[in-house]
């Protein structure tokens, strides 16, 4: 088993054909179908089975490619961080951002990393905080941002920011920010929820079971798109962090309240793996994420309570 055989796995996977993998690989397609072939003996079974569309990985080839996918990001990151470069740091860094904090984060962090360091190589990847923390765990990604993150033998965590979570509405509704609404109000309200397991779903439960409260829930998603596009639409009420609505309150597409008895708070902490190296473009790119955070949160952007110690 060799890097080229690894790498023609995964371009046939993602493919679909052998056609288009030596397409994707700059290659002749006899070459892609001989490193298969001689993976297939090495490992002692079929990883791919001719389907309807295409080519199909068998249940031996679906793990075959989620090992192939993870050793080669490593050799990728080792590469990278080991080339010679002309700047003193370089290699790769691979970032997780919450769904409700990537359309704020994203651009501020490109924008300084490169500013910085310009040999990094930064990967931005977003999820939700079960997804990031199973990506982090797993080696998929190398830092996340996670909701009241716990340390665990695998992970690290650091508090970052504690923010309020706010009853969002339509244009239509009576919400208005300097008005609380209280959770026991709630009873019986037309509710577009996250899906389990997501962070908030469970503080909502949570409440829910405290109060007496019982929505009327009219979907559960985990799409936060969905979600907002749902109650713009008038089908209903959520429970969101104002980063989240951020946009859509400027342009008057919702409104929003805050929550009260109780107020419900989520915290958000930057993730590390414990189990393997923090390499050195990572650190630096963390770095650099938190500073960024903490400047949103300074400068009210993100509205929310710093709880991190500030560097001085």
């Amino acid at each position: 088993m060799d890097i080229k055989q690894l790498r023609a796995l995964l371009a046939v996977a993602e493919a679909g054909s052998v056609t288009k993998a030596a397409e994707a690989l700059h290659i002749v397609q006899p070459a892609v179908s001989r490193q298969l072939k001689l993976l297939e003996e090495d490992v002692g079974t079929v990883l791919f089975e001719r389907g309807r569309y295409g080519m199909e990985l068998t249940d031996a080839g679906d793990i075959l490619v989620e090992y192939a996918r993870r050793a080669l990001l490593e050799l990728d990151r080792a590469r990278a961080e080991i080339q010679p470069s002309t700047t003193s740091v370089s290699g790769i860094a691979t970032i997780g951002l919450l769904p409700s904090t990537a359309g704020l984060l994203s651009g501020a962090l490109v924008e300084r990393v490169k500013a910085q360091y310009p040999a990094i190589e930064l990967r931005i990847v977003v999820g939700y905080a079960g997804h990031l923390q199973q990506w982090l765990e797993a080696g998929e990604i190398d830092a996340a941002l996670l909701y009241d993150a716990r340390a665990l033998p695998t992970l690290q965590a650091q508090l970052l920011l504690e923010e309020s979570l706010m009853l969002v509405g339509p244009i239509s509704s009576a919400l208005t920010l300097d008005k609380p609404v209280r959770f026991s109000e709630l009873d019986g309200w037309p509710m577009i929820v996250t899906s389990s397991p997501h962070a908030i779903r469970s503080l909502l439960d949570s409440a829910c079971r405290e109060a007496g409260v019982k929505f009327d829930v009219v979907t559960a998603t985990n799409s936060l798109d969905v979600q907002k596009s749902l109650v713009i639409g008038g089908h209903g009420y959520t429970v969101l962090p104002s980063i989240a609505i951020q946009d859509e309150l400027a342009q008057g597409k919702l409104k929003a309240a805050p929550l009260m008895e109780p107020e419900l708070v989520r915290q958000i902490s930057l993730a590390l793996p414990n189990i393997r190296r923090l390499a050195t473009p990572v650190r630096c790119t963390t770095q650099l994420l938190v500073e960024v955070i903490h400047e949103a949160v300074a400068n009210n952007v993100w509205p929310s309570r710093w709880l991190a110690p500030v560097a001085a």
